[in-house]
């Protein structure tokens, strides 16, 4: 390792670190500081500020320094905004593309309603939370400003899964999400489910007033119905199933998907999940939501079924990565939301150019393959609109938005 360094950091990485030239790298650091460190390889290792920027903050969290849940509490909200703004902009630039911005959406302090927490046992008991910055140790996280009251009361939860079902080889990965009726926990890495864990985990929904606690693939314990609310509609989602990170997060795209597809009569709704936006949209327009995993569509089916108000929902499961719906099914339809995991859909979005379906409202929580897919449509003549980028992941290098394609004239 060299002797102490100094850099001025010109820009921010993807992950957040300080980019210097060379590149150097520097965790923590923002555009235009003078820091300096211990050059190891191409980062810098005990940095220090010398110079900070007129952007930077003191962090919130009493935990920032060794927990890895967030990278950039250290910069001022209207920083993070532009950056995460700045990071969908130079994505799409690089496609050759300019549109509109909205103002960025920032999910409030403390609102995170589902999260993955790290728990594991120990000589004295268990310990829970998140793990360090590229590490295996786990911080553990009683006054975290990211995740709402009920998810910080869930710790000592996660701590008691750990005592009664955690092996000594490795941690729990414990996935507790909110719901309407209490916590949902969906428990992976434990020892195997036993005729004593199929007692106790009963128990411990009881005593601790969980909805419903699943050990790797089983449902071991529901005491109440683990609901969500989707547009007014009661949907309780298969356990560990993909759910927007905040409310108000959640909100914020289904208002600018809302607004995409006004005036919509038929809707197809690809990656629908358990009916986010399906359900919503269902009061104003028949929707065809198409999923790869049957249990989402079930569980979306049956809200529908239950819902008031609700126009006509069908439901398809379907792999849009093997077999995406074709320019014929998609003719149909007079608007499509297409909200894919990070990798994007490339192969469905060929075919929704090639359909020329009137209206798309894409989400995304991937920039580059939203950029991708974007040329996509706009070399086919579609047009970006605008886009709302939504930071649900308060602090995080994450980044969501939606935006609006239409067919230019």
């Amino acid at each position: 390792m060299s002797q102490t360094e100094r850099h001025r950091i010109e820009r921010l990485g993807h992950q957040g670190d300080g980019i210097a030239q060379g590149p150097v790298y520097a965790a923590r650091a923002l555009p235009g500081e003078l820091v300096e460190g211990r050059r190891d390889g191409d980062r810098l290792v005990d940095v220090r500020i010398v110079e900070p920027s007129s952007d930077r903050v003191s962090p919130p969290c009493p935990h920032y320094k060794g927990c890895g849940g967030c990278a950039l509490q250290h910069g001022s909200d209207p920083f993070v905004a532009g950056w995460k703004l700045d990071v969908v902009r130079h994505a799409l630039e690089a496609q050759g593309i300019e549109t509109v911005f909205r103002d960025v959406i920032t999910s409030p302090a403390q609102s995170r309603r589902r999260a993955v927490i790290a728990a594991r046992r120990t000589k004295k008991g268990a310990m829970a939370g998140f793990y360090g910055r590229a590490s295996d140790v786990i911080t553990e996280i009683p006054k975290c400003r990211v995740l709402s009251p009920a998810l910080v009361e869930a710790l000592p939860v996660a701590e008691e899964l750990a005592r009664i079902g955690a092996s000594r080889k490795g941690p729990l990965a414990v996935t507790v999400t909110e719901t309407e009726n209490g916590l949902d926990v969906a428990v992976r890495g434990g020892k195997p489910l036993d005729a004593e864990l199929r007692q106790s985990l009963p128990a411990l929904a009881t005593t601790r007033g969980l909805a419903r606690i699943a050990w790797e693939d089983e449902v071991v314990a529901t005491r109440l119905p683990p609901e969500q609310v989707f547009g007014g509609t009661r949907v309780i989602a298969p356990s560990g199933a993909f759910l927007q990170a905040t409310k108000s997060g959640e909100a914020a795209l289904l208002a600018a998907v809302e607004e995409i597809t006004d005036g919509a009569k038929r809707v197809a709704d690809l990656f629908c999940g358990s009916g986010t936006f399906t359900l919503p949209l269902a009061r104003r327009a028949e929707v065809h939501g198409v999923e790869a995993v049957p249990e989402m569509l079930t569980a979306l089916d049956r809200g529908w079924r239950h819902g008031d108000g609700l126009r006509k929902v069908t439901t398809e499961a379907r792999d849009l990565f093997r077999r995406p719906l074709t320019p014929d099914e998609l003719t149909r339809y007079d608007a499509v939301v297409i909200d894919p995991p990070r990798a994007g859909a490339e192969a469905q979005t060929r075919m929704l150019a090639e359909a020329r379906v009137p209206v798309i409202a894409s989400v995304s929580c991937n920039p580059v393959t939203f950029a991708r897919d974007a040329r996509v449509l706009t070399t086919a003549g579609y047009r970006l609109m605008w886009v709302q980028v939504v930071d649900q992941f308060r602090w995080s290098t994450h980044v969501e938005l939606a935006a609006a394609f239409s067919l230019s004239h």
